[in-house]
């Protein structure tokens, strides 16, 4: 049970705060940004070439801005709650205690779940999918599928659970450095094949299915809690870190949607009869180009690396909130790791391809209310609702009329989503 307490020192006088210094605020735009370059990546073009390369353009940037006005009302909320509450850390879970009450809060967290079980199962089904190719390649062995998703656990779980916030920090900063240098050296490769003539293709009406995997693609909206507490609730600091970090994906999406689409025809030509439109798949599996072959695994699997590290830190905040546990320590650490990590082991082991699925359930429903209609509530509340004497000093404007906005959207999307299961 949350109650209130005094605000702590260090939110309040500039002069009590940490020292921050550039690293702290790399280690937070690394963390936005590395959590954004995951899966959703991995599979925006198989969801957006039906649509063509102008739609999709429109749609991933209206998506990134309602996602960056949706992640700076949760920073909002958040450091509010932290300051009203006195407490140096606050999840989601507890935001939403606070702001909409015990009920909501239940609700809320099962949503949550939801969203990161089944994407951790994702990155693990598919991280281990590409161990496991590596593996065969070195070896000359096939190896089970269950060994893939359990190598990449010990390796990514491993460096999480017995790594310090520092050492992880570093690790996430070189992981996405790596991943955009793989990804510079993938588009320079693949360039050569794009066709101009492939980027002319219009079809409105078909990019409404895409718009859950660009929720999922541009979801970094978990790890805000950890953003805050890191920057100790500096809001410009959180707020530049917040943009500056989801503008690096964006960019990223931008341009590699733009080769993938406009190399179609290149791609086409090298698909083995499979029904599924997958470019990442062709261009691993294409022994002509063992070199490009090479980097976009070494891509797609750092570009996981990086998204299971926020979806970790993200669950293991809500189960310290749930738990009422302010911080993970040596004695309650193997529990924490272990409800965080078997149960989606256990489902990436027993169903290795389960990574598309896992995406399509996630980004309508879980994101929509957790990345959209949660954070304009909590803000609509504690602006204009809410008890409490002291009012949250804004991120975003636009008043009401933007909430409003916020929330519409986002049932429009599950609609859509709903109307397009029963169609199909």
């Amino acid at each position: 049970m949350l109650t209130e307490g005094k605000p702590i020192s260090q939110f309040d006088r500039p002069e009590d705060r940490l020292r921050q210094t550039p690293e702290h605020r790399l280690s937070s735009i690394t963390l936005v940004a590395g959590t954004t370059v995951g899966a959703g990546i991995l599979a925006l073009p198989a969801m957006t070439h039906p649509a063509g390369f102008l739609p999709s353009t429109v749609m991933l940037v209206i998506v990134w801005v309602y996602a960056l006005v949706a992640a700076l009302l949760l920073a909002e909320v958040n450091v509010f709650c932290m300051r009203q509450y006195g407490q140096p850390n606050m999840g989601l879970l507890g935001m939403v205690e606070a702001t909409l009450g015990k009920s909501t809060a239940n609700v809320a967290g099962g949503a949550y779940l939801f969203l990161h079980y089944a994407l951790l199962v994702a990155y693990m089904a598919q991280g281990g999918e590409i161990l496991s190719g590596a593996i065969a390649h070195i070896s000359g062995v096939v190896v089970p599928g269950w060994v893939g998703p359990t190598v990449f656990a010990l390796v990514f779980g491993g460096l999480l659970y017995w790594g310090s916030e520092k050492l992880v920090a570093k690790f996430n900063s070189t992981f996405v450095g790596i991943v955009i240098l793989t990804f510079m050296a993938l588009l320079v490769l693949s360039s050569t094949h794009v066709d101009p003539g492939q980027l002319v293709h219009q079809n409105w009406p078909a990019i409404s299915p895409a718009v859950s995997v660009m929720l999922v693609a541009l979801f970094y909206h978990n790890i805000v809690p950890v953003v805050t507490t890191q920057l100790e609730g500096d809001l410009g600091k959180i707020r530049e870190s917040i943009v500056v970090g989801s503008v690096i994906p964006l960019l990223m999406f931008l341009i590699w949607n733009a080769v993938i689409l406009g190399s179609m025809g290149s791609l086409a030509s090298l698909t083995t009869g499979s029904d599924m439109f997958d470019p990442l798949a062709i261009l691993r599996n294409n022994t002509d180009l063992p070199g490009l072959s090479i980097v976009v695994s070494v891509f797609s699997e750092f570009a996981i690396a990086t998204s299971f590290i926020g979806f970790t830190y993200g669950l293991l905040d809500f189960f310290k909130d749930a738990f009422q546990i302010r911080e993970i320590t040596s004695d309650n650490r193997l529990p924490f790791y272990s409800i965080v990590f078997l149960p989606a082991l256990g489902l990436s082991t027993l169903n290795p391809n389960i990574f598309f699925t896992a995406l399509d359930y996630a980004g309508a429903f879980s994101i929509s209310v957790l990345g959209g209609i949660l954070p304009a509530i909590m803000a609509w509340t504690l602006r204009y609702s809410s008890p409490l004497k002291t009012s949250p000093k804004t991120l975003v404007s636009g008043g009401r009329g933007l909430l409003i906005i916020m929330i519409v959207l986002a049932v429009v999307v599950m609609a859509t989503q709903i109307l397009t299961m029963i169609a199909t």
